[in-house]
């Protein structure tokens, strides 16, 4: 595989594990300078993408490569002085605008002013149980911007189709209100922007941006835990465009009351409007997702395939379409079509047995993660409330995931006594009886363990 077509089939599917307002910020102008041997090269842009590539994307990145081509043992990244130039690639052949697998920039169809991707629709979007009183939010919302449901705060796991929903909801307000000022972005791009205009001394022209909109939607509203100055930026955003009657739009991994590090009066904002929950989609759901998605592909795939992957991958939307990215890579390499055991076999690495691939280290990192507490925290004697209750959730999922006896429990969690380990899956599991709450955090775990 050539080096540009093997930078596209990655990019292809790193595209679906993160958003795509960071897709089009980190992995723009990217492509592989070289391979020596067992060592790729990617030429970045600029520092920044190379230190945020680095840190944040480069277990992702490594993971696709190796996946695409074994012999890639190592990723590596450098920033291309002006005087070099991109090497020539031979012209790629045409391409339907549809296919998802398509990674030129203009490509992907981000309006450079909304920052709202257009291949994103409602049309294109399946409703279910699992969604609809999202989507029927956004309908009202589409009718009446900042009349109804102001602000909406959707939620839900990873991968289930948030981003989408969000931009949808955007692409459809500028249609119908071409005169609406819509701003969409991600929560990292919020900070990233934040950061820099702090650097610039160009504050009054970042909130101007901001405060001007008529539709303002923030994505992954999670990763604003913690960073308080952030937060105070984003107060102040709420309050100016809520106070002039304009559409709030957020989505989370998770509901308001459960982001950590998040302050009050913030989170009183998120709940003050509509507040509506995205699950994982039923089979015959997943099956629908699955038909659509491939016929705006122009990938024609068996029946058997559909039932295959429909029936293997049950927790991520974004997993299922990664798996038909990869099915299109290699039907545009080898020009074949596919058979149900060639599938199973380009795609082993993707589908697995979840009982052989979840393990007690990946549940803890998955309760630690959601509650933003260290690993370590699980096996010290801590009796903060903060520590005390998701050692409990990761206890009583221990348990019910993977059968685990007591004694097996409390050895984990620092050789705690096998009564510990019976109090705590006692108390979560009535409290989960008690609790709607409780339950829709523990399901949120359950799709970050099974997703990751």
């Amino acid at each position: 595989m050539a080096n540009n077509e093997l930078w596209e089939a990655a990019l292809a599917q790193v595209q679906f594990h993160i958003s795509k307002a960071n897709f089009a910020t980190w992995l723009k102008n990217t492509y592989i300078l070289e391979k020596k041997g067992s060592e790729l090269i990617i030429s970045v842009p600029n520092s920044f993408s190379k230190e945020w590539l680095e840190n944040k994307y480069n277990k992702l990145i490594f993971k696709i490569l190796h996946d695409l081509d074994g012999e890639i043992k190592e990723v590596k990244y450098t920033v291309e002085r002006a005087a070099k130039k991109r090497p020539s690639t031979p012209s790629p052949a045409p391409r339907i605008a549809a296919q998802e697998a398509q990674m030129d920039f203009q490509a992907l169809n981000i309006d450079r002013t909304t920052n709202l991707n257009s291949r994103y629709t409602l049309e294109g979007y399946i409703v279910g149980p699992f969604n609809e009183l999202a989507h029927a939010a956004v309908l009202g919302i589409i009718k009446n911007p900042g009349l109804v449901y102001n602000p909406l705060f959707i939620y839900g796991g990873t991968g289930l189709g948030k981003t989408h929903l969000l931009q949808a909801a955007g692409n459809q307000i500028a249609k119908d209100f071409p005169r609406k000022n819509i701003k969409y972005i991600s929560s990292e791009a919020f900070t990233s922007n934040f950061v820099s205009a702090i650097q610039n001394r160009s504050m009054d022209n970042l909130r101007a941006t901001y405060r001007e909109a008529d539709i303002f939607i923030l994505d992954d509203v999670q990763f604003l835990a913690g960073k308080e100055k952030t937060q105070e930026e984003l107060f102040h955003v709420f309050n100016t465009l809520y106070e002039k009657g304009k559409q709030i739009i957020f989505s989370s991994d998770r509901p308001p009351k459960a982001i950590p590090a998040l302050e009050e009066r913030l989170r009183s904002r998120f709940e003050g409007g509509m507040v509506a929950d995205v699950s994982a989609p039923d089979y015959e759901t997943r099956l629908a997702i699955l038909k659509t998605k491939a016929q705006g592909l122009e990938l024609e795939i068996a029946d058997e395939i559909h039932e295959y992957l429909a029936n293997n991958i049950q927790r991520n939307i974004r997993e299922l379409e990664g798996a038909l990215n990869r099915l299109l890579a290699s039907r545009r390499l080898t020009g074949k079509d596919l058979s149900l055991a060639e599938a199973k076999t380009l795609l082993r690495s993707i589908i697995h047995n979840p009982s052989k691939a979840v393990n007690p280290k990946k549940i803890m990192q998955a309760v630690a993660e959601f509650y933003d507490i260290k690993e370590k925290d699980f096996i010290s004697t801590s009796r903060k409330k903060e520590i005390v209750r998701p050692r409990q959730i990761a206890m009583f999922l221990l348990r019910e995931e993977l059968k685990s006896s007591y004694p097996f429990i409390g050895k984990k969690f620092g050789g705690k006594d096998h009564t510990t380990a019976i109090y705590a899956c006692g108390k979560v599991s009535k409290e989960i009886e008690e609790s709607e709450f409780l339950a829709d955090e523990i399901n949120l775990i359950k799709q970050r363990i099974y997703s990751a």
